[in-house]
């Protein structure tokens, strides 16, 4: 049970049984979010829709996400109301459904949950799926401006927690931590120029925070041990994740700020392929 875990934010978790009994629940709306562009149409939990990392959260233009406009089309697009309660789920360990929650948090939407285990739980227990995708009638949404202070971090607010002597977390492999290589194994170079870490990261990578026979979440206790005995940080203290491209380390920031309770972490969705980059920046091997 969710509950049993330890967990400062429970309510933020829900199970795929909890899912499997919701499913047709008009104030409820899930959402996959994927890696794999191929996976939703080939079967999606009945009445999930899709909302897609690339196309429907990022500018297609800047390298930014969306601003108010186009989260309120979105949002209008999929049939929800700032009273729904919508609950991600997606591939990849819920990668990108923590990254679609960490936007939708950018936006205000807090009536939102992860499905814990993601695509691989749902399937593993033999649970439906299917390929009918749903319509919803569009609804006006309302959203507030975009938040980029609470829960994300920019190049020149990773350079002040440096001087601040904060904690920051590197959740990438360590492989990639250690500049052995530029990009995740067995995928190709996505742009960094340097390989390595920002200096005095820690490295966590982010799959220690899950059961990987199934991909739920570690207990609180556990985590606690794998953040706090085992990397140092403390929940009085402000704390920046970050990764490749800020999927990743949305996934660790989910897990800091709602299973383990920190009031201050933020995403550097920047990561390496933007410090990699950057003209004189600080870099450790």
């Amino acid at each position: 049970m969710i509950e049993n875990r330890g967990y400062k934010h429970p309510e933020a978790l829900v199970s795929t049984a909890w899912v499997a009994d919701h499913l047709n629940d008009p104030g409820i709306r899930i959402v996959e979010s994927n890696e794999d562009p191929l996976l939703y149409p080939s079967g999606h939990i009945p009445g999930a829709v899709e909302v897609d990392w690339t196309r429907d959260l990022n500018d297609q233009l800047r390298r930014d996400y969306l601003d108010r406009a186009g989260f309120e089309s979105l949002m209008s697009r999929i049939g929800v109301t700032p009273e729904t309660t919508i609950v991600f789920y997606g591939d990849r360990n819920n990668w990108w459904a923590t990254y679609a929650f960490w936007v939708f948090q950018l936006f205000g939407h807090t009536n939102a949950k992860v499905m814990d285990g993601g695509r691989i739980k749902w399937e593993k227990e033999g649970r439906e799926l299917t390929r009918d995708v749903p319509s919803y009638p569009a609804t006006q949404y309302t959203a507030q401006e975009r938040d980029d202070k609470t829960n994300r971090a920019f190049r020149n607010d990773v350079f002040a927690h440096l001087d601040a002597a904060n904690p920051l977390i590197d959740v990438r492999s360590p492989q990639e931590y250690t500049g052995e290589r530029l990009h995740m194994p067995e995928f190709p170079n996505e742009g960094a120029l340097r390989g390595g870490h920002i200096p005095t990261a820690k490295s966590v990578p982010w799959a220690t925070a899950i059961n990987p026979d199934d991909g739920s979440f570690k207990t609180a206790d556990e985590l606690r041990g794998i953040y706090e005995s085992g990397a140092g940080l403390s929940s009085n203290k402000e704390v920046v994740a970050y990764c490749r491209i800020g999927e990743r380390s949305s996934h660790t920031w989910f897990v800091l700020k709602y299973l383990l309770g920190y009031p201050n972490v933020r995403n550097y969705d920047g990561s390496w392929t933007e410090w990699g980059n950057l003209v004189g920046a600080p870099i450790e091997k």
